[in-house]
């Protein structure tokens, strides 16, 4: 199983790497077309959608219109509404539980947790438009905070964040990955290279404490996203999203706290220019 994760990280990166450091939009385009078409596959499924194949085209078709033809028209107001539902609905959810599936209320939550994925890829073209190291700043972000909490939780985890949701994941972890964040965050501001970054127009924007409080809702927002995906693969009965990514299971399990972090980093983005 470690073999095949390592195996297809290495074929992942080899494919977006070089895509981001081309610094060319239109490859980037495409590919995020596939894995936009593979997350709303996985999210039509996890929602019980009689016709997961047929809603997968309609919502890739719009997503394509949107960076290919639209020119990404109105992104602030789809960032706010994203903000928004994960505020108002998706966030409540962790507490409050889903509707069932054969529910009409499941019907509503599914088609705005497909406007968040929609919201969030195109978040990541408005990034990748500034610049591909200011998009792989915000993702990087989510990932460090991970893999904080992971080590974080696997040496000091005692108290469960979420036991009904998701039994692995600790306060002590979360705690962990926010530190680390924050430490990564303050270096990234010392190195002349990373100029280009988010973190650093935050702390050059707001300041020391307006970094810090910027990074901590980042890194709740990327803890609620992933929660949020683990309660309705909880309720689908399912371990994985699908079995897309050998090793790492879907797209969704994947991307599933970038979903909230995309558009909150991209409308900051908006304010720092």
């Amino acid at each position: 199983m470690l073999k095949t994760r390592v195996l297809t990280a290495l074929i992942l990166l080899a494919i977006l790497l070089p895509i981001l450091f081309m610094n060319a939009f239109l490859p980037f385009a495409l590919v995020t077309v596939v894995f936009f078409a593979a997350a709303s596959w996985e999210n039509f499924r996890l929602f019980g959608n009689s016709k997961p194949w047929f809603a997968t085209v309609v919502w890739t078709a719009i997503y394509a219109f949107v960076i290919f033809v639209s020119g990404l028209p109105g992104v602030q107001k789809l960032f706010w509404l994203c903000i928004a539902l994960w505020a108002v609905r998706f966030a409540p959810a962790l507490g409050l539980g889903l509707p069932p599936l054969r529910h009409n209320g499941n019907r509503l939550l599914n088609a705005t947790y497909s406007i968040a994925i929609l919201g969030c890829f195109i978040a990541a073209a408005a990034l990748f438009q500034h610049s591909p190291l200011y998009l792989l700043s915000v993702m990087a972000v989510v990932w460090i905070a991970d893999i904080g909490a992971y080590f974080s939780g696997k040496a000091f985890g005692r108290r469960k964040l979420a036991p009904s949701i998701s039994p692995g994941k600790s306060w002590e972890g979360a705690i962990g990955g926010w530190l680390l964040v924050l430490v990564c965050a303050a270096a990234t501001t010392t190195a002349p290279m990373l100029a280009d970054t988010f973190p650093t127009a935050v702390q050059q924007h707001f300041g020391w404490a307006g970094l810090m409080l910027v990074m901590t809702v980042i890194v709740a927002a990327s803890i609620v996203g992933d929660l949020f995906e683990s309660l309705l693969k909880r309720r689908a009965e399912v371990k994985d999203s699908s079995g897309l990514l050998p090793g790492h299971g879907g797209v969704l399990d994947r991307i599933d706290a970038l979903i909230p972090v995309l558009p909150l980093a991209a409308l900051l983005a908006l304010w720092l220019r």
